[in-house]
This record gives C-alpha cells, structure tokens and sequence, in this order.
C-alpha cells in the first residue's frame, strides 16, 4: 500500500472522522513492512541542529534523555552515542520494532509508549527532552496537550530541546502537516520551561521550508 503524503493526508483524516485521531500512526509503520525507505519523511540520519546543540553544551554522560515520537532511531542513537542514557518511544509497535531491527545491538531503551499517558515515573524525569516534528502532526487540542505534556517530562534543571516546521500566524492551515506558529511553541513557556535559545530558519529542501529550533529549561527548583 502507497505511503506517500497524500496517502497519509487521507488515512490520518480516516481516523480522525472515526474519533481516533492518533490510531493511523501503527497503520503507517505497519504498511510500511519494516522497509525504512517507504516511511517517506525519515531522514536516516540525526537532526544537526540537535547534534550541534549537544556538543556545544555541557558534558551528557550518565544524564538521562528521552525522545518523543523516536521514529526509527537515527536522534536516539546519536544521544547515546555521546553519553546520554536514553530513552526512546513512539506511539506504533511497528516503529518500536523497526528501532530495534535498525539497531539490534543498541543501549537505548526503545519502548511503546503514550505521550498523554506515559509512566508515572517519567514526571519531570529527564535531563533531556527531545521532540522533532511530532506537534506538528497532531491535530485539535491535543497540539496544546502535547506542548503540556512535553514540559512535564523535563527534571528540574533539564531542558525541552524543540525542532519542527514553522509558519506564520493564521496561514496555512489546512495543510498536512499543520506547522507550528510562533504563539504554539511559545506554549512550552506559558506551561513553566524558559526559552534559553530560538533560531527560525530555512532549511535547504527546495523551495525551502521554514523550521524553528528552540531550547527551553526548567529551573533548578521548580
């Protein structure tokens, strides 16, 4: 079955008329058959913005990150490779299981997990909190849930570490996926992290597309 984006456009509105708006993320992977090349928006490789952030900082040995919507891996892996104990989830069995085929041999704890219902003992557990274009492909309130969410996984101390798509207040907003405006990211604020870094730039896809990439940290006592 085709995996292509407008593909995806319709089987993810499939699920959100019949009440499930998160239930085709397994459909996709599933589709998929473990063949990485058809999960079209993967890269393969990790973020080097992400990458960039890391080195530039203090050192990550022992401290403990976790990656939303960990996709098949590629950001997890280079976290841990630098030091950082790492957990890595997504909301699909079938992208957990293909984490595992890429990297059969890794330290990095993959795990089916919800991000509006996680374990308990996640609360403001992680040194480290990555989300890469998850957001951007909720829909509805649960854009804010997630925001919310996000902040209650960062360990006092710790810091949000936030890349996605970017637009312009009160544009584009029936595209698939729905990019995040200033007044969304800025939600990691009002629910209680600082804003320590924000770059908005384009990337190098033609035409390009505009992005955001921000830190956020929570305070040592909070």
């Amino acid at each position: 079955m085709e995996n292509s984006k407008n593909a995806t456009q319709r089987l993810a509105k499939d699920y959100a008329d019949r009440g499930d708006p998160n239930g085709w993320f397994e459909e996709f992977y599933a589709r998929a058959e473990g063949d990485f090349r058809k999960v079209y928006w993967a890269d393969l490789k990790p973020n080097p913005l992400l990458l960039d952030w890391i080195d530039k900082g203090a050192e990550p040995t022992g401290k403990l990150a976790v990656i939303i919507g960990c996709g098949l891996g590629d950001d997890a892996e280079a976290l841990a490779r630098r030091g950082y104990l790492v957990t890595a989830f997504d909301i699909s069995p079938s992208a957990i299981d293909m984490c595992r085929q890429r990297y059969p041999e890794s330290t990095v704890d993959y795990l089916v997990a919800d991000l509006f219902n996680h374990p308990a003992g996640w609360r403001r557990g992680f040194d480290l909190v990555y989300e890469c274009n998850t957001i951007q492909i909720l829909q509805g309130p649960n854009r804010e849930r997630a925001l919310k969410a996000i902040v209650e996984l960062v360990a006092p101390g710790g810091e949000a570490v936030v890349s996605c798509r970017s637009r312009n207040t009160g544009e584009e907003l029936d595209a698939f996926p729905v990019a995040l405006d200033r007044h969304e990211i800025d939600g990691l604020q009002r629910a209680g992290l600082a804003e320590t870094f924000f770059m908005a730039y384009d990337d190098d896809q033609d035409p390009p597309v505009p992005h955001f990439f921000a830190c956020y940290a929570r305070q040592t006592h909070d």
